[in-house]
């Protein structure tokens, strides 16, 4: 941690409170606030970085660090991102190559020992794994910090002590080592109830819990139409030579214009695929054939297709350092 954190940041701690995505009605209103809250993360922070899922929101996150770290002459920070041993192949794929075409530094953060374990002993997800088996760091966070009394957890990311392990001690581990002061994150008030009182820049302190940092959190006031018309209207065309300056909206892969391929989109092949929401390879379905932002937004729920008994848990999760 920098010494002297968080005295030498000036954010307010407040702002957003009481609000939601109503508040910010207009295209224009979103993206300058989350321009401002940018703007504020990479000016404020002494070593700042941002999550990257390879999801929309944390891309559509990264997308508006790019644009005002050249605009304001900032560096572009470290981008994290969490291999849990469970993701999507597709996944990976993608965030290796806008890594490239972004021409980012990415660091992967892990929790090898659970992840060495699984390999050794070819252990498939939700495989059970003994508590005694793992080193004396994850123990405490089991045993003293979830207070977990099982002698064994299954290896699964979308459970209480397996979305601990393989998330969020990966994460702190990564801060801690870093020394990272404000981690970026693509967060936003509609996604969950766990997330709705969120401001956008958030604390987190507490030593006895994780390494302090804050969290910067510049698209909370986009909902999910909003985030997909950012992409269409403002990502794609800006980022993509030869896609419509004015945008365009494809109903498929193979409706791309000027003979583009989803290759040459940063939109994660999933979501061409119907998912809407990108957790786990075992436990996240698509909801329908459709793309993801041709789907009904409005009527039904994003997350669907996640493992809702780790959606249960998400403000308890939260409360231990969970994005």
């Amino acid at each position: 941690m920098p010494e002297d954190f968080p005295n030498y940041v000036d954010v307010d701690y407040t702002d957003g409170e009481g609000e939601d995505p109503e508040d910010y009605a207009s295209m224009e209103h979103k993206i300058e606030k989350a321009i401002d809250v940018t703007r504020q993360g990479l000016e404020e922070y002494e070593n700042p970085a941002v999550m990257w899922t390879g999801g929309k929101d944390s891309t559509l996150t990264l997308y508006f660090i790019k644009e005002v770290a050249e605009k304001f002459d900032l560096e572009t920070p470290t981008a994290v991102f969490i291999d849990h041993f469970q993701h999507f192949d597709e996944i990976h794929d993608f965030v290796a190559k806008w890594e490239d075409e972004w021409d980012l530094d990415v660091v992967y953060a892990s929790n090898d020992d659970v992840g060495d374990y699984a390999e050794e002993n070819d252990l498939e997800p939700g495989d059970d794994i003994p508590i005694d088996a793992l080193n004396e760091h994850n123990q405490h966070h089991v045993r003293d910090i979830l207070e977990y009394e099982e002698d064994e957890f299954p290896f699964l990311l979308d459970t209480y002590v397996g979305n601990h392990l393989l998330k969020t001690v990966a994460l702190n581990d990564t801060i801690e080592e870093l020394d990272i002061d404000g981690i970026i994150s693509g967060v936003r008030w509609d996604e969950q109830e766990a997330r709705a009182d969120e401001t956008f820049f958030s604390p987190r302190h507490d030593p006895d819990i994780y390494p302090p940092h804050d969290r910067v959190q510049p698209i909370l006031q986009f909902d999910e139409r909003a985030v997909w018309d950012t992409f269409w209207h403002y990502v794609v065309p800006d980022t993509v030579e030869d896609y419509p300056d004015d945008g365009y909206v494809p109903e498929s892969a193979d409706d791309l214009p000027n003979g583009l391929t989803q290759d040459d989109i940063p939109v994660s092949p999933k979501y061409f695929a119907g998912f809407r929401s990108l957790g786990s390879e075992v436990s996240t379905e698509k909801t329908t054939e459709d793309p993801a932002w041709l789907q009904d937004l409005d009527d039904t729920t994003e997350r669907a297709g996640r493992a809702q008994d780790k959606e249960d848990l998400m403000e308890r999760l939260r409360d231990l350092g969970y994005m």
